[in-house]
């Protein structure tokens, strides 16, 4: 008996990988499926062509990045067009993203000798004859494994960033996702023809597995939790690096003096947009007693507005077909625990899409709560002050981001939200901002990318030290006197002896 394929899962056939609209079932495009010898071959290859983009330097590096942004922007529409039909995400949510891509490109890009160039470091009497000096240098080469519900933005803020440091990059993309992919590398391959700097392999967790262990200077991965924790472990077999962004389960509290229009209209975004698929999207919020009831009707009222569909729509399908299975059982979870459903329900369930769904009245322990949704549904629920909301927020394992809303205490709240990045009165807005890091605690994982500490992630600091006197307290010698001991032996007191 033929399996029936379903609109958006990847498949094989004769050999390569297929991609297919979720929404109409159109190919997107096939690629070759990549073997484990395969992918030892492109990280051969860009093992070469890295020694040849490291040494382009730094100015170098930046005018083709520069021209690479360049295309991308140039041909923008092209590929918000692309993006909509391979993963359904509707055309304005994808030029977006793109315009997010574009601005870390040329961040990274303008601001990579800053942060990774040599520069010389200051010592300390102890050493003052000598002096230090500090640089980053690349890996040689990064693997990149990225996702498919953001597969331009979350892939360059990993790629752009190492091939700033010097690195090439053999990049993995989502089998939900390969025509993306491969579009990136095959613009980045017109401004640098040169060398494969930039490759793709394509494959299912079997291609990810090997570019772990194919001898990769470090790995950036971005997915589920439970697929971080398997590439790590493969990492770990060889002790290659690696910087992990894992699920998230991220919260909003809204306090007592909150402007309620503005955080309800940032909750259906943050919760909502491209269908909540996304990994930073706001899945569960806390609206302190006094404005709870207010804050509900908003959010009803500005989700109950969207539209759903394959085109021209707010929202766009689900990417992945499996994922719908979660969405329906978390739903029914909440609502058979005493959970209600004040927008949508079960019935918005319909095989591709999820209609915008908000819960309030959930348990804490039920599964809409404690796992990661991945779709169009926001539980709300009710909290004596914001304490109570800062308890319930960081009692999930996932510390990735998060959002508060008010005025007299919204940034100390934020500091006290257990979780690598959080907005104050917007939803989201760290990840669009170049200049800040962008990554998780817990099992949302670890390392950065993005900013000063997205660039030094994927270059090596390497110490340097020079001589450039003789040493008045020769210590580290055997030709050190007894006297030069008793010198040190008082300086030291002089020095460190004191309390403070």
């Amino acid at each position: 008996m033929t399996a029936v394929h379903v609109p958006g899962a990847p498949l094989i056939s004769e050999g390569r990988l297929v991609s297919t609209s979720p929404a109409t079932g159109a190919e997107a495009g096939r690629f070759p499926l990549a073997a484990e010898a395969d992918v030892r071959a492109a990280v051969d290859r860009a093992r070469e062509a890295g020694n040849w983009w490291a040494g382009l330097g730094f100015a170098g590096r930046r005018d083709r990045l520069q021209r690479w942004r360049g295309v991308l922007a140039r041909r923008i529409e092209e590929l918000a067009d692309l993006m909509h039909t391979e993963g359904g995400k509707p055309v304005g949510d994808a030029v977006v993203e793109i315009l997010t891509a574009l601005e870390h490109i040329d961040w990274a890009a303008r601001n990579a000798q800053r942060v990774l160039g040599p520069r010389r470091v200051r010592s300390r009497l102890v050493l003052a004859e000598f002096t230090g000096h500090l640089e980053y240098q690349p890996y040689g080469v990064v693997g990149v494994i990225g996702p498919w519900n953001y597969p331009v933005f979350t892939p360059i803020g990993s790629a752009a960033y190492a091939l700033a440091a010097g690195n090439a990059v053999v990049f993995k993309p989502s089998e939900y996702t390969p025509a993306v992919g491969q579009w990136l590398v095959d613009r980045f391959a017109e401004v640098v023809p040169e060398q494969p700097v930039f490759q793709a392999v394509h494959g299912f967790g079997a291609v990810g597995a090997a570019l772990c262990r194919s001898g990769v200077g470090k790995v950036a991965f971005t997915g589920s939790t439970a697929t971080a924790k398997r590439v790590m472990a493969a990492c770990a077999e060889t002790l290659t690096p690696v910087l992990l962004e894992a699920g998230g389960k991220d919260a909003m509290i809204v306090d007592t003096d909150a402007d309620l229009d503005a955080a309800a209209e940032a909750c259906v975004w943050g919760g909502m947009t491209n269908a909540g698929q996304t990994c930073i999207g706001i899945e569960r919020v806390y609206a302190v007693d006094q404005v709870f009831d207010a804050f509900v009707e908003k959010v009803v009222a500005k989700a109950g507005r969207l539209t759903v569909g394959a085109d021209g729509t707010d929202l766009g399908p689900i990417t992945m077909p499996s994922q719908i299975d979660i969405i329906r059982r978390h739903i029914d979870d909440a609502l058979s625990r005493g959970g209600r459903a004040v927008l949508g329900g079960p019935e918005a369930v319909q095989p591709p899409y999820v209609h915008p769904t908000v819960l309030v009245d959930v348990p804490e322990d039920s599964a809409a709560v404690q796992e990661e949704t991945f779709g169009p549904t926001l539980v709300v629920n009710r909290v004596r002050d914001v304490d109570e909301a800062v308890e319930r927020a960081n009692a999930l394992p996932y510390g990735l981001g998060g959002s508060v809303f008010g005025r007299a205490r919204a940034v100390a709240v934020a500091r006290r939200l257990r979780s690598g990045m959080a907005s104050v009165n917007s939803a989201l807005t760290f990840a669009g901002m170049s200049t800040l890091p962008f990554g998780g605690t817990g099992e949302s994982g670890f390392g950065r990318i993005h900013g000063e500490e997205g660039l030094r992630e994927f270059g090596r600091p390497k110490s340097v030290t020079r001589r450039r006197a003789r040493s008045l307290l020769p210590a580290m010698t055997f030709e050190r006197t007894p006297a030069d001991i008793a010198r040190i032996v008082k300086i030291a007191k002089l020095m460190y002896g004191r309390g403070r």
